[in-house]
Order: C-alpha cells, then structure tokens, then sequence
C-alpha cells in the first residue's frame, strides 16, 4: 500500500515537476523575445551612430528619410502607450466605443495629407522655429513650455506602460515601478545614441514586427474566445454600439484632443522636415492612414476580445494591462507556435512603447538645443557641442518624464491632459501658420499662453463651478478660450506680414 502511495506522490510530483518545468520554458520563451528586440533596437541604434555628425543630421536625420520608413516612424510614433494602454483600457471597459479616440486622429490624418508638403517646404527643425518666422520669439519660448509639459508628460505614460509589460514577465523579480527605472533607462539610452536617425529606422523595425504580430493575434484570440459569436455573447450589447454606455459630449471628448493633437504634432512635423522631399512627405501620410487605422481597430478589437476572455481576475482591477496580459495568458495551453505568437505580441507590445517613449522624448530635447541653446545661449556653437547638449538634454528631459511616472495611475486620464495642453495651446496657432494670413503675433501669444493656463488650471478651477460645466474635461473650455484669442486679438490688432506664404 506504501508503494501504491509513493508511486502516487511521485507521479504527482513529477506532473507538478514538468507544469514548473512548463511554466519556466515558457517565462524563458518571453524574457528571450524581449531581450532579443532589446538587443536589435540596440543594434539599429549603433549603426545609425556613424552617420551622425552634424546638428541636422541629430535633428531631422539630415532630410534624408524615404517614404518607407517615414511610414513606420510617423506609425510607431503615434501608436503607444495612449493606445496600448488609454485605449486598450478604454475599449475593456467600454467596448469599440474608444475608437472615438482613435477616430480624432483619423479625420486629422485626412487633413494631414495637405499639410504635410507644406510642412516639408517650410524644411526648420522645431515647431517653435515655426512660431518664432511667422509671428515672435515671445511665440517661440511659450510655443516651447506647452511642448514641454505635453511631451513629458506622454512619455511619462510610455515608463508606465513598459514596467507594467516587465512586471507581468517577471512578477517575482520586477515590480510595476521598478520595471518604469528600467523601461526608462533603455529609452534615455536608445534616443541619446543617434538621434532622429535613430529613432526613425528604429521605427521601421517596430512597426513591421507590431503590425504584423498584432493582425496574426487578434484571430487566434477570437478562436481562443469561441468565435466572434463568443464575444459577442459574452459582452453587453453596449460593447458593440457607436456611443455605447458613454453620452455624445464624452465621445467628443476623446475625438477632439486626439484630432487636435495630431494636426498640431511636433513630433510629425519634425519626421516631415526630415523628409527627403514634399513627394516623399505626402506618399508617407497615405501609409501612415492606412497603417493607423488598421492598427488601432485591431487593438481595440484584440481588448474587446480579452474583455471577453478575462472578464475578472488580476486584469479586471488594471484593465490597461488587457493586450499584454493577452499576450501572456491568452494562448496558455496552446500549441508551441501560439504560445511563440503570444509572446511575440507582448515583445511587439514593449518594443511599440519604446519606440513612442524614444519619439516623444526626442522631440522636447530638440526644443530646449535648438529653440533655446542654439537659439539665445550659444548661437555660435560646432556641431560637436551641439550633439553633446543634445544628449544631455535627452537624459535630463527623460528623468523628469520618470519622475512624472511615479506619480501617475490612470493612463487615459494623464493622456487626456496631455493631449488638451497641445490641442489647446499650439495646434491653432499652427494651422493659423499655414492657412490664415490674418492671424498676427499678439494673438499667437495670447493664445497659446491661455490654452495652456486654462488646461493646467482646469482641475482647479471645475470644482468651483456650476457641476454643468464642472464636470466636463479641461478640452472644450480650453480650445474655446485659445480660438477667441487667436481670432478677436487677431482683428483687433495690425495684419502680419504673411511671412510663411511659401
């Protein structure tokens, strides 16, 4: 009997033996994906190192970028954190309702396609070099704070995002805000390293891999789930509407600081200005809306599944996690190539975060070399300070997007603001830039300094106010306060000269 019972306890061991066994291969099969992305993006990096010698070369790539790989640094740019983690949280609570978001950036993308040869011509550097040749120097230093706490504030949301990704690999060893220390250390490292040129062949190893991982996986999911029928099924019918559980007004308050943030970017003007030419600028704009739109319909789609497969649990108290955690428990006990697949979506995930960290990082740094070191501290600069700043300012900027980090819990609420500050404060200015001549320099001033004051003092301010107003999120106070400006200082004051008519 003794060794009936034995027998027993050794075949449950070993079965328990062989699950650890299971478990640690397949841990091992994520951290080795990982580290394998990490080790390319570190090779692009290096090899682009070579051919930075020049200011230009660090800040636009030296305009030499073809339309392919714009395509996928202006894709890999715009799709991170706010989407992989605001968005994803978004459509697991909601359902396809959080295509709002992502539909501001659409219809912004469609008018993009006209701005972006514009954009190429015009051949600066910042936003702020924009600001500063059509209206003022004042422009340009407020046209500089607003990009500031915008895209520190983004990339702050990219650390976040990482640590979750390092924290759910290695849960014994990583925690949430440790893995944010070390999300940002590669991304401080990576952007430091070569710059636009950098970033942007970066991107387009990211954006083929995150592409083409993320449409393979939302079908097995789907066939994980039981169907499509499964899904639907499982889910409240609200899921599947145009405006679902939410009112209009809330709808638009997710289309509008996406849309505006858009048109107004500085990250996508400067991969414009980095454009080989006006032609190569506007065929990128056609791949970049069709990527987007693809890429982020899957994403809500493969949370939207998850929602379905995981509707309690761990994910259920940190819904951002959704896609990831897909990734990671979505395919367990599946054949070896699904599993391989679901830890290739949790690398492509990390790999799309840094590569947004690395753009939204960048593209502040080049504010405070070109529109304040070059610009007011040291005009007559070489080349080779120029670099050694430039990668100061990256390490500086990427410690205080860290520091931002620690502070924040909701990701969709962090990139709501961050998006209004832009949206409010610099996007009518520069669409003033190019398209009306009548805009003049105290108007850009006024209102770029009122759309940031009134975003930043918003959540101040609103519980003040009757619970009407109160209540609504800082973007239509903001865009209405920036537009009077720019429009009533605009017919109050002298014409400009039309210095951008080109």
């Amino acid at each position: 009997m003794s060794w009936i019972l034995s027998g027993k306890t050794c075949r449950v061991r070993s079965s328990e033996s062989r699950r650890y066994n299971l478990q640690y291969l397949f841990m091992n099969l994520y951290a080795s994906v990982i580290a394998v992305i990490v080790l390319c993006l570190l090779t692009v990096s290096l090899a682009r190192l070579g051919k930075v010698k020049t200011k230009a070369d660090y800040l636009v790539a030296g305009r030499s970028l073809p339309a392919l790989v714009l395509v996928f640094t202006l894709l890999s740019s715009w799709i991170g954190s706010g989407s992989l983690l605001g968005g994803a949280e978004n459509a697991y609570k909601h359902g396809f309702v959080a295509l709002w978001q992502a539909g501001g950036g659409w219809v912004a993308l469609l008018l993009i396609y006209f701005i972006a040869p514009r954009a190429r011509k015009f051949a600066q550097f910042t936003i702020p070099d924009l600001l500063e040749t059509r209206y003022n120097q004042t422009a340009r230093v407020l046209g500089v704070i607003a990009i500031l706490l915008t895209y520190t504030a983004i990339t702050s949301y990219q650390f976040i995002g990482g640590g979750d990704i390092l924290h759910l690999i290695f849960p014994d060893v990583v925690t949430p805000i440790a893995g944010r220390y070390i999300l940002a250390a590669f991304v401080i490292v990576f952007t430091a390293i070569a710059g636009m040129s950098s970033v942007a062949y970066m991107d387009l190893f990211i954006g083929l891999l995150a592409t083409g991982t993320m449409c393979l996986a939302l079908p097995a999911l789907i066939h994980r789930a039981g169907g499509w029928g499964a899904v639907q099924a499982a889910l409240p019918a609200a899921h599947f509407e145009v405006f679902g559980e939410l009112r209009p007004v809330q709808c638009l308050e997710l289309f509008l600081p996406t849309c505006l943030l858009l048109l107004g970017n500085q990250s996508m003007y400067q991969k414009f200005f980095s454009a080989k030419s006006e032609t190569d600028a506007r065929r990128a704009v056609v791949g970049w809306i069709v990527g987007t739109i693809v890429l982020e319909t899957v994403i809500v789609a493969i949370a939207v599944t998850g929602s379905a497969m995981f509707p309690g649990g761990e994910v259920s108290r940190a819904p951002r996690e959704i896609l990831a955690y897909c990734g990671l428990h979505g395919f367990e006990g599946a054949s070896p190539a699904l599993r391989f697949l679901g830890a290739l979506l949790m690398g492509a995930i990390f790999a799309k975060i840094i590569s947004t960290a690395n753009n939204w990082l960048f593209s502040p740094a080049t504010n405070l070399v070109n529109d304040i070191y070059v610009r007011y501290i040291s005009p007559e600069a070489s080349n080779g300070r120029v670099l050694i700043v430039s990668r100061l300012m990256v390490v500086l900027l990427g410690v205080w997007a860290l520091f931002q980090s620690i502070g924040t819990e909701s990701v969709l609420k962090k990139s709501l603001y961050a998006y209004t500050i832009y949206s409010a404060a610099l996007t009518p200015v520069i669409l003033a830039a190019f398209f009306w001549k009548r805009a003049t320099a105290r108007a850009a001033v006024a209102s770029i300094a009122v759309g940031t004051a009134v975003t930043v003092g918003w959540e101040f301010v609103a519980p003040h106010l009757p619970a009407v107003v109160g209540e609504r999120d800082a973007i239509f106070p903001a865009l209405a306060a920036s537009l009077v400006c720019l429009m009533a200082v605009s017919l109050m004051t002298a014409p400009a000269e039309a210095k951008l008519s080109r």
